[in-house]
């Protein structure tokens, strides 16, 4: 099951992407599907075929969003988390190698379309969480266990 939680411009950025889909893109499609209607036979018009499926997929996002919105939890930064890694810290860690990864640990609806996010539920960030800077810790990857050290938490206020 996926965690609930969500940093207030994850929950921001959705609660935008409802808006958009319900309040701009879905009457802009309506009307195509309509006009397209009106022009006769659907079964060979690719225009009202091609947008009714559009109009679907909105649909389905829009009835997601309005499910998970409600059910999600806006974790704000609070000043005691400094210096220790919690949910919606920026964490540089590196590894024997010297192989450097930097990301923020997010709610899982966070993650898409960001490549220096992880969400709270990885392994990574459960075995992130409660460490401070210098701490080393192991993760339970595929290809067995790493070490990594943690160099920097930053939060953003």
């Amino acid at each position: 099951m996926k965690t609930n939680l969500i940093t207030p411009e994850g929950y921001r950025k959705l609660q935008q992407e409802h808006d958009h889909l319900w309040f701009e893109k879905r009457p802009e499609i309506t009307k195509i599907v309509n006009w397209a209607a009106s022009l006769g036979d659907r079964s060979e018009n690719a225009d009202y075929t091609f947008n009714k499926r559009l109009l679907r997929q909105i649909d389905r996002r829009v009835r997601y969003l309005r499910k998970r919105l409600p059910d999600l939890k806006v974790v704000e930064y609070d000043p005691q988390q400094a210096g220790k890694v919690y949910f919606g810290a920026w964490v540089e860690i590196e590894n024997d190698d010297g192989e450097i990864k930097n990301f923020r640990i997010v709610g899982p609806d966070e993650i898409y379309e960001r490549n220096d996010y992880i969400s709270i539920d990885s392994p990574m960030a459960r075995a992130l969480l409660g460490k401070s800077v210098d701490d080393d810790f192991m993760v339970k990857t595929p290809q067995g266990e790493a070490l990594w050290y943690i160099n920097r938490i930053e939060y953003q206020a």
